[in-house]
């Protein structure tokens, strides 16, 4: 069995982004730059259904600049495999990032894809779905749970939907998305994290996909919040609800 994982650079999350002084992306000068945390469960996930299913293959693939690999490498440390990097500077939308994905498909032929369910960077939340539109195997989003039958030919997944949730089967080659709940990351061990470097990350250019990007997204410009005014205390509750339907304008 093959799994290929989705391995996206986005910034930390836990650091204060800044933006260009022109407004058009961010500031990246030394910014710390993480795995995204979906394709992080994701990959976990691989890697519980190797353990659990008498092993699997686990392919990791990032497609982005050339620093992208230590992200790559990160998730080899975790226990996958091997990596493919797609290298590429230009700002790749979702529907670029589902075609190249079905590129690396043809070759690799995974018997299920694992996916984040979004970026925390643009959280667009598309590509999963558009890579099953794109090759036409079943999909089963935001799944919380994942289990294979013995015969490694499907996957019955728990996913969660508004007001509940939902268990549906689907039969392989698939692509499953990862919510939050689906798991939590291990950390990797010194030994894996020393093994990691030794593993192979094939590097492909857009070229020997025979791939030419033509984005149907385009960034116009970015805007940071305002500053969050600080509070008053009110005496009355008149005064409150005078605040609120004046100022706040929420009732």
């Amino acid at each position: 069995m093959k799994i290929l994982v989705m391995c996206k650079q986005v910034p930390d999350p836990d650091i204060k982004v800044k933006l260009n002084a022109d407004g058009t992306g961010i500031n990246t000068d030394g910014m710390k730059f993480v795995v995204n945390p979906f394709d992080e469960i994701a990959n976990e996930e691989a890697l519980r259904i190797h353990e659990k299913n008498g092993g699997a293959e686990v392919v990791v693939l990032g497609i982005g600049p050339k620093d992208i690999t230590t992200q790559i490498r990160s998730c080899l440390a975790m226990g996958s495999n091997r990596g493919i990097h797609v290298v590429t500077d230009d700002v790749i939308d979702p529907d670029n990032v589902a075609r190249i994905i079905q590129k690396v498909m043809d070759d690799e032929k995974p018997d299920l894809v694992l996916i984040g369910k979004q970026a925390v960077d643009d959280d667009s939340g598309q590509a999963g779905q558009i890579l099953s539109a794109l090759t036409g195997y079943p999909q089963a989003c935001y799944a919380s749970e994942i289990v294979l039958d013995d015969g490694k030919t499907k996957a019955t997944v728990t996913r969660e939907i508004d007001g509940g949730l939902e268990t549906i089967d689907v039969n392989f080659p698939a692509i499953i998305t990862a919510d939050l709940r689906l798991n939590e990351p291990r950390y990797a061990s010194l030994p894996n994290i020393m093994k990691a470097k030794r593993k192979e990350i094939k590097a492909l250019s857009l070229d020997d996909l025979g791939f030419t990007p033509s984005p149907k997204v385009k960034l116009i410009s970015l805007t940071a919040p305002p500053e969050r005014q600080a509070g008053v205390i009110v005496k009355t509750v008149d005064e409150l609800v005078d605040k609120l339907i004046n100022e706040a304008k929420v009732i």
